[in-house]
């Protein structure tokens, strides 16, 4: 002691630190993301329980432990739910709080899991995912691409040399048609799973493949999870070409499946749905070439048996080429006589019409003369009418004008007054006293001056 305050060994004060901590947390359910999860040799599994905020930024960590015999029973219980554990999944798991005084360690000791709680979470960002999708109007828009009818051109996104890539292909090569398959290699489950399989979709976009081919085999529910990836999704959605899946799970479906063209359960369903595709085309066109030639058959035969008639008729049309010929000479002749008899009456006639129309011109040019005269007559006439009246008028507005002449006025007793400089004035006020006026009367002027006003 020093001063009366207590000083702690390290190892006194580590002992001290496990005793409190093991007070207050003997048993505490603790979420988080898991990572860096790593075995030991003899069983026991390692990891970081981790809080992420805004950006991923760690904002909390701890690091974690399941001892060999507890981790059994763990890993048996997410098993029944289709779930293991792994990088990047959000645990709730129940256990105490130690802390190792000798290396100065803090560690959650865990014995339980939630299984409910992740299953929960996933399908909440599910949901989410679906939703934020359907909103942007991207859960149809890959559906809306027409699947070319002979997909030969194929773009694979796979790990490969994985079984379902293998799978995939012996049921192409199965088919003997000459499928062309352009792998673009990813991994389909794992933490680089999401960002791996979106950069390998957009690599296909750019290859001029016919349709793009998502595969992998089966799963848990944990495996598959990738594939409700938000990102996943839009990268479907944005294609250019039709996108089928092959996921390998047999009763769920993946957000993938659910924003691709074609859904399939498995990548040998994908295989064999694009080889029944082109055995179609193969039929349809083989049906189309069979009707064609029945067709041209058809059409050949009633051409022959067209020719055959057509010699017969060619034999007797000369006869009654010959017969019409002889009766075309005749309708010559008559026709000729008959349009000599026809030109000489109408000869006849144009003579006779010249003679009328000689004969009826001059009645008819002095007829039109008379109507003229009196049309003229009559103009004169009302034109004289016209001028009387306007003169009349004219001679009214003279006198008027005379009446109302200022001289006349002026010979009625009035007079007009202007100043020195010909101004009319109109009241007294326009001069002042002294200034010469100048007054205009009927015989002459006068000048004043003005004396007052």
């Amino acid at each position: 002691m020093s001063g009366g305050e207590t000083t702690f060994r390290v190892s006194e004060l580590g002992e001290a630190i496990r005793l409190v901590l093991g007070e207050a947390f003997p048993a505490v359910w603790v979420v988080g993301e898991v990572q860096r999860l790593r075995a030991s040799r003899n069983g026991h599994v390692y990891f970081e329980l981790v809080e992420k905020g805004q950006g991923d930024e760690i904002v909390g960590k701890i690091d974690g432990v399941i001892w060999r015999t507890d981790f059994q029973r763990v890993r048996r219980l997410l098993s029944e739910t289709g779930q293991e554990l792994r990088d990047g999944v959000d645990l709730r798991c129940r256990g105490r709080v130690e802390f190792y005084p000798a290396g100065g360690r803090l560690q959650l000791i865990a014995r339980e899991v939630d299984p409910v709680f992740t299953l929960g979470l996933l399908a909440r960002r599910r949901q989410e995912t679906l939703a934020a999708l359907a909103a942007a109007g991207l859960l149809e828009r890959n559906k809306g691409l027409a699947l070319s009818l002979l997909p030969l051109r194929l773009g694979l996104v796979t790990s490969h040399d994985s079984a379902a890539y293998h799978d995939f292909l012996a049921t192409l090569g199965e088919s003997g048609y000459c499928f062309q398959v352009l792998l673009v290699h990813a991994a389909v489950q794992g933490r680089e799973a999401e960002r791996q399989v979106v950069s390998a979709l957009r690599a296909v976009a750019r290859l001029g493949v016919d349709c793009a081919v998502v595969i992998r085999g089966g799963g848990s529910r944990s495996d598959l999870a990738a594939f409700d990836s938000r990102a996943i999704a839009e990268a479907i959605a944005g294609l250019p070409v039709p996108v089928l899946t092959g996921l390998g799970h047999e009763i769920d479906q993946s957000v993938a499946d659910l924003v691709a063209h074609t859904a399939l359960k498995t990548p040998t369903m994908v295989g064999q749905f694009l080889v029944r595709r082109v055995e179609a085309a193969e039929r349809r066109l083989a049906e189309a070439a069979e009707a064609l030639c029945a067709g041209a058959r058809e059409r050949l035969r009633e051409a022959r048996e067209g020719v055959g008639g057509a010699e017969q008729g060619v034999r007797s049309a000369g006869v009654r080429l010959r017969r019409e010929g002889e009766r075309v000479e005749e309708m010559a002749g008559l026709l000729s006589r008959l349009a000599t008899q026809r030109l000489r009456r109408v000869a006849a006639e144009l003579a006779a019409g010249e003679r009328r129309l000689a004969a009826a011109v001059p009645r008819l040019l002095a007829r039109q003369q008379r109507a003229h005269r009196r049309v003229a007559e009559r103009v004169v006439a009302s034109g004289r009418l016209r001028l009387r009246e306007a003169i009349g008028r004219c001679d009214g507005l003279a006198r008027l004008c005379r009446e109302l002449a200022p001289q006349r006025v002026l010979e009625r007793g009035f007079s007009i007054t202007r100043t020195a400089g010909g101004a009319l004035l109109r009241t007294p006020r326009g001069v002042v006293a002294g200034e010469r006026i100048v007054t205009e009367l009927a015989a002459g002027r006068l000048t004043s001056r003005v004396e007052e006003r």
